[in-house]
């Protein structure tokens, strides 16, 4: 297992992950490595550009076009005709 030491860390982040700690009954080293864990964890990259467009309107939820009247197609004009 590797070390990692994190210098100039602000004061109130450190009593924050402090309090975190103790109110899951966790170490703030174990606090750290679980922190870390489910953030990197979430950062898989996506496949492709749909779906990372996906991923980031997926919460917003759906929604339904409305309907076009549509007319018949016409007759393209051609030279020859002309």
């Amino acid at each position: 297992m590797a070390n990692i030491t994190i210098r100039n860390l602000d004061d109130a982040l450190k009593a924050k992950l402090r309090v975190r700690a103790a109110r899951l009954g966790r170490s703030m080293e174990e606090e750290v490595r679980v922190i870390l864990k489910s953030v990197l964890a979430q950062e898989e990259l996506p496949k492709s550009l749909g779906e990372s467009i996906h991923q980031r309107f997926a919460d917003l939820g759906g929604f339904d076009l409305p309907s076009i009247e549509r007319e018949p197609i016409r007759d393209r004009n051609l030279f020859e005709d002309l």
